[in-house]
C-alpha cells in the first residue's frame, strides 16, 4: 500500500515536452488552472524565434519585437504564475499508459497523467556557406514572417514546390523582384500554382540552377549561383528565402505510438493525439500553418483540453492504478 502511495505521489498532471512559444504558452495556461505541470526544454525557453531578429506579426507589439525578448517575455509570463521548468534533455517516451513516462538524459523518469508534445519542427537547410551566419541577416526561412521588411527589393526564393512557389508571388507585395530559384529544369508546384507565378511581371525564374553560397558581411549582399552548364555567377540579392521543406523534431517520440502523417502528428482541433492523454501543438502537427501565434493558440487550446482530460479520469491520483493501454489512430474523431 505505502509503495502504490508513493508512486502515484510521484505522478503528475501534465508534462510539456518542448518550450517554444506553443509549450511556453500551454504552460501559461496550465499553471494558471494550477495543474501539476513541468515544462521540459533541453535549451534555452523559446525555441526557434530565438534566432529570429525580429517579429512584426505577433499581437500586441505594433513596433515588432526580437525573438529573444518574446520568448523572455512568454517565459517570465508562465512563470509568474508557477510553471516548473526543467533543462532537461529526453531521450525516450511510453505514451501508451494511463500514465505516461519520459525518460531524460540523466536517467531521471518523469511520470504524467497527461503530455503535451511541442518539440516543434526545423525548415530544411541548403548547407552552404554563408546560410548560418547570415540567418535573421537576410537569409529568411518564412516569406510571411519577414516579407514585409524587404519593401522594394530585390530577393530570392530558393525551391520549386507549392510553397516556394506560393510564397514567391505573396512577397511581390513587398519586393520590387522576386527570382525563383530552382535546382531541376521544371518547378515541381501544382499547375495552377505555377500559371499565377508565370503571369506575374515581377516573379522571375531560374531554374536549372543551384544556389552554392550566400554572399555578404552583416547582411545577404549576392549569392553564387551554379547553372547546369557548370557556370557560375554571384547575382546580387538583398535577401534570399529558402523554402525547401520542413522536417518535424519528432527524434525522441515514439512514433509507433502515434497517427503521424509524413513524421508530423495528427491531431483533432482539440489538439487531441491518437494517443488517449497525449496532445500535440505548434509545428509539430501535421496541419499547422507554423506561425508563433499559431502555436501559441495551440497550447492554449491543448492546455485547456488537458483539463477536460484530467476531469474525464474520476480518479484520485492516490489510488491510481497502472495499467497500460493501446493507443489507436482511431480514437482521433
Amino acid at each position: 500500500m505505502a509503495d502504490q502511495e508513493t508512486e502515484a505521489a510521484d505522478v503528475r498532471q501534465l508534462v510539456i515536452v518542448g518550450g517554444g512559444p506553443g509549450g511556453l504558452t500551454a504552460g501559461l495556461y496550465a499553471a494558471r488552472a494550477r495543474l501539476d505541470t513541468v515544462l521540459v526544454e533541453k535549451g534555452a525557453a523559446g525555441g526557434q524565434i530565438l534566432v529570429t531578429d525580429r517579429i512584426d506579426n505577433y499581437p500586441g507589439f505594433p513596433d515588432g519585437i526580437s525573438g529573444f525578448e518574446l520568448a523572455e517575455k512568454m517565459a517570465a509570463q508562465a512563470a509568474r504564475f508557477g510553471l516548473k521548468t526543467l533543462s532537461a534533455e529526453v531521450v525516450a517516451m511510453d505514451l501508451t499508459g494511463e500514465v505516461k513516462t519520459i525518460t531524460l538524459g540523466n536517467g531521471e523518469v518523469l511520470r504524467a497523467l497527461s503530455v503535451i508534445l511541442a518539440t516543434g519542427a526545423r525548415p530544411n537547410r541548403l548547407g552552404v556557406p554563408g546560410e548560418e551566419e547570415l540567418i535573421g541577416k537576410g537569409v529568411s526561412y518564412c516569406a510571411t514572417c519577414d516579407g514585409p521588411f524587404y519593401r522594394g527589393m530585390n530577393v530570392a526564393v530558393v525551391g520549386g514546390g507549392d510553397t516556394a512557389v506560393e510564397e514567391a508571388v505573396y512577397l511581390t507585395r513587398f519586393a520590387d523582384s522576386v527570382t525563383i530559384i530552382h535546382r531541376r529544369d521544371e518547378l515541381r508546384a501544382a499547375p495552377v500554382v505555377q500559371e499565377e507565378a508565370f503571369a506575374h511581371p515581377r516573379v522571375h525564374f531560374a531554374c536549372d540552377s543551384e544556389v552554392v553560397a550566400i554572399e555578404g558581411e552583416n547582411e545577404v549582399t549576392a549569392l553564387r549561383v551554379r547553372h547546369s552548364s557548370g557556370r557560375e555567377e554571384v547575382e546580387p540579392f538583398d535577401g534570399v528565402f529558402i523554402l525547401i521543406g520542413v522536417a518535424p523534431n519528432n527524434e525522441i517520440l515514439p512514433l509507433d505510438q502515434l497517427d503521424t502523417k509524413n513524421g508530423f502528428v495528427v491531431t483533432d482541433a482539440l489538439m487531441r493525439t491518437s494517443c488517449a492523454g497525449v496532445f500535440a501543438i505548434g509545428d509539430l502537427r501535421s496541419d499547422s500553418v507554423r506561425q508563433v501565434v499559431a502555436a501559441a493558440g495551440d497550447g492554449a487550446v491543448a492546455a485547456k483540453a488537458v483539463e477536460r482530460y484530467l476531469d474525464g479520469l474520476r480518479q484520485d491520483l492516490a489510488e491510481l492504478p497502472v495499467r497500460r493501454r493501446k493507443c489507436s489512430a482511431a480514437q482521433v474523431p
